[in-house]
């Protein structure tokens, strides 16, 4: 791997922890300022909103600009939203501001890497990423419940500057403040990615034009043979891993009797074994064998339907392991082939922006699925049973999709895939 990359993924770890320990201060705060309990749980399409509404803005601005500044702009709208939140804005808002900074910082985060690295390395650099963001999740997870934590808290508060009144008077407060902190190292690192050799790409026109040409990106996207099943495979996947911790939660409480600070931790078990998974696809995996692996999709979704079944807490832990371990090695390939053919059509960041706008849609589709699905009285069992068919119905409909291309389309297909071959070489 070039220096560079490393530079990248030290960025990108600190970025997404604070991410991560930032979700956890926001929910103490609404907690301890007696918010009602829904606008916890709004936290997390709050934090999606930008990534749908700015997709058709945010993939073009990365490729009009290098990818480290964008990065380091995007960081910087995170603090923002930071002291926005530490000095009286609405955590829903403030928390809003810093999913706008993720939505601008993920096509640089990916786009910059098949600029920086030839295809043969893709798969294995996206695995490498997505490891380590994965492991970002943990951490910052437990991070941010230790610094609203007493202990820590106490510590932080304890901090006195001279002369100045800074306004932090609480646990969730005095843990934002130090996580702003992590953001700045992060900016740190953007600073230091090197500029590539990628043609940049200006933005023309205005938004009613780069509306017009993210619709077309789209279109071309879900037109190419190989684009389409590798975006729709990575859109339901994350579409699934977004709502998988709700899902994770209600079944641990109804299954195991858990609190919600236990499930939590059973959370974290799927991410590790996410990150298992990750790292062995790319370690074995190829670029133009990715969609081998779209079985595994079909597995997951009825795996996620053999959690009815299990009441032990030694059962749960490797099984929820095995379906993390499954996701990340689905996922890490199709990812890989997804980023080389949307840079082949279209430019990396634009690609990027394309994906994140179906992923993050079908986020929130799935979480409204599964929420109207327990609204109306079906138990945790009843909604993980239809939630994991769904998923398992819909991977065998792209595994179909995909055999069909093969037959009908089968000299684009083998062309398509000669170039990812060749690109590896």
């Amino acid at each position: 791997m070039k220096k560079g990359f490393y530079t990248i993924m030290s960025a990108q770890f600190f970025s997404s922890l604070a991410d991560n320990a930032l979700f956890v201060a926001a929910v103490e705060l609404l907690r301890t300022g007696g918010a009602p309990t829904w606008q916890g749980a709004a936290l997390v399409p709050m934090f999606a909103l930008f990534y749908v509404l700015l997709a058709p803005f945010v993939g073009a601005f990365s490729d009009a600009v290098p990818k480290g500044k964008v990065m380091f702009v995007a960081n910087s709208i995170k603090v923002l939203g930071c002291l926005m939140m530490l000095f009286g804005s609405h955590p829903l808002l403030s928390y809003a501001v810093v999913g706008l900074g993720a939505a601008a910082y993920s096509p640089a985060k990916y786009g910059i890497l098949t600029e920086l690295l030839p295809p043969s390395q893709l798969v294995k650099a996206n695995g490498w990423i997505e490891g380590l963001t994965i492991t970002s999740i943990i951490l910052g997870v437990l991070l941010g419940g230790q610094l609203v934590g007493q202990q820590v808290s106490s510590v932080l508060l304890g901090i006195d500057l001279p002369f100045v009144d800074t306004g932090v008077d609480t646990p969730p407060e005095a843990a934002i403040a130090a996580l702003v902190g992590l953001y700045v190292v992060a900016a740190g690192f953007n600073l230091r990615i090197p500029r590539t050799s990628a043609p940049l790409q200006p933005m023309r026109g205005g938004a009613l034009c780069l509306l017009r040409d993210f619709q077309q990106c789209n279109r071309r996207l879900w037109q190419d043979k190989l684009g389409q099943i590798s975006l729709a495979t990575t859109t339901l996947f994350w579409g699934v891993s977004g709502n998988l911790r709700y899902i994770v939660l209600a079944w641990a409480a109804a299954a195991l009797g858990y609190s919600t600070t236990q499930a939590s931790t059973l959370v974290g078990v799927v991410a590790v074994g996410t990150a298992v998974g990750a790292v062995a696809a790319s370690v074995y995996m190829r670029l133009d064998r990715a969609t081998q692996v779209i079985p595994l999709g079909i597995a997951m979704g009825l795996l996620v339907m053999f959690m009815n079944v299990i009441d032990k807490v030694w059962v749960a832990a490797p099984f929820l392991v095995l379906l993390g371990l499954i996701g990340g090695y689905l996922v890490v390939p199709m990812n890989a082939l997804l980023q080389h053919r949307g840079h082949n059509l279209m430019g990396a960041g634009r690609s990027i922006a394309v994906q994140n706008f179906n992923e993050q849609a079908c986020i929130l589709a799935l979480g409204a699925f599964y929420t109207l699905l327990t609204k109306f009285g079906l138990s945790a069992f009843g909604a993980i049973t239809i939630f994991g068919l769904v998923v398992a119905g819909t991977m065998e409909l792209i595994r179909r999709w995909h055999v069909r291309n093969t037959v009908v389309y089968r000299d684009e297909v083998e062309r398509l895939l000669q170039i990812a071959r060749s690109d590896e070489l």
